[in-house]
């Protein structure tokens, strides 16, 4: 019997290590074919287990890609939780002092800052983080604005979520590094909220790129 007809009619049990060949199997899924391309069966079948299983321990695609990633939350679903009780006048301050809440403590700032680091320096990487960034973060408080111009609106705050990653925390540029998260808040806090809600004079940005 080929390899192949075994994987066929004979799929792993959820034994211990089920779930650690899962992880590793996401792992270079999400790396190989980006967040978008990526599907809960086709880890499945590269791990030998049952779509059913990987539901089992992770239950969407978002939280395999969390748990893979090694994130110490899942940043989607803290979202969900921020835009249901913000109203969109105030989401720029909540969002900006909920990153700094997270990203000031290192343990957690740990793992994504790996990954923005390999991204900065890899294509497949920067996919990957750009599409479950768009996705499930970036693009859910945009749409919650419910503004115009959502697509370019989304790009527009992405600069600044990334921008300050990189600088506040993998750069370190002073005096931004050591600015109290209070500050920091105060300062991004608007511009954020501009990006969502405030007038984008979108023909003007189209004309500049000519």
């Amino acid at each position: 019997m080929s390899r192949e007809a075994g994987r066929r009619t004979g799929r792993r049990p959820g034994t211990s290590g089920a779930r650690e060949h899962i992880l590793a199997a996401a792992k270079s899924a999400f790396a190989d074919n980006g967040y978008e391309r990526t599907t809960i069966r086709g880890v499945a079948r590269e791990a030998d287990v049952d779509p059913a299983l990987v539901h089992h321990y992770f239950g969407n695609k978002r939280q395999l890609f969390v748990d893979a990633m090694a994130l110490p939350a899942n940043p989607a679903e803290i979202i969900e939780g921020l835009i249901a009780t913000v109203e969109p006048e105030n989401l720029g301050d909540r969002m900006i002092r909920f990153m700094l809440g997270v990203w000031d403590n290192e343990e957690d700032r740990a793992p994504l800052v790996a990954i923005v680091r390999t991204a900065m320096s890899d294509d497949q990487a920067a996919a990957m983080v750009r599409e479950f960034a768009t996705k499930e973060i970036i693009g859910r408080i945009v749409k919650a604005a419910r503004s115009d111009n959502q697509e370019l609106r989304a790009t527009l705050l992405g600069s600044q979520v990334f921008g300050l990653l990189i600088m506040r925390y993998i750069i370190k540029l002073e005096p931004l590094a050591s600015a109290d998260p209070e500050t920091v808040a105060r300062a991004i806090g608007p511009t954020f909220q501009r990006y969502l809600t405030g007038p984008i004079d979108q023909a003007s940005i189209g004309a500049s790129r000519t």
